[in-house]
């Protein structure tokens, strides 16, 4: 085949550093706004985010010229300068160093935006290490506990 196409679905999961409660609900839309302009230059179309105190959701789609992790990496990387230099939270912040990506089918799209929508309301009940264990089961990824948190 001569041209190479691609269409991979990623909900992407990452929290701050010690899943400290530094995002202020009024920079969730600024913030998203950023995730979107990043996804955007790095042609990984950002499709819905979900943001709350403590941690991230994004579904993007990748694309075929990068890896999940360097696309991971350009996401975090320009999303934390930009929160540092623009001052919203006290002190320097970090994200944590890892992350959760699962693959999403097309069909699954509308649900997981629905999900990503409603964070807020969800994380009412359900904390933010309960909820990744329920996609890390779901998603049959094996983890180590001890290394799953920084």
């Amino acid at each position: 085949m001569a041209q190479s196409l691609a269409q991979i679905y990623v909900h992407l999961v990452f929290s701050t550093k010690d899943r400290r409660p530094l995002i202020a609900d009024a920079q969730a839309g600024p913030l998203r706004a950023y995730f979107a302009g990043i996804c955007r230059n790095i042609e990984c179309p950002l499709l819905s985010a979900g943001i709350v105190a403590d941690h991230v959701h994004l579904l993007y789609s990748n694309s075929k010229n990068w890896s999940v992790a360097d696309a991971v990496e350009k996401i975090k990387s320009n999303s934390s300068r930009w929160i540092n230099q623009n001052r919203t939270t006290r002190g320097r912040f970090q994200w944590q160093r890892g992350y959760a990506a699962f693959s999403v089918s097309a069909s699954r799209i509308r649900a997981v935006e629905r999900y990503l929508e409603t964070q807020k309301e969800h994380h009412a009940t359900l904390g933010f290490q309960d909820e990744l264990r329920k996609f890390l089961k779901r998603y049959r990824v094996e983890y180590d506990e001890r290394y799953v948190w920084d």
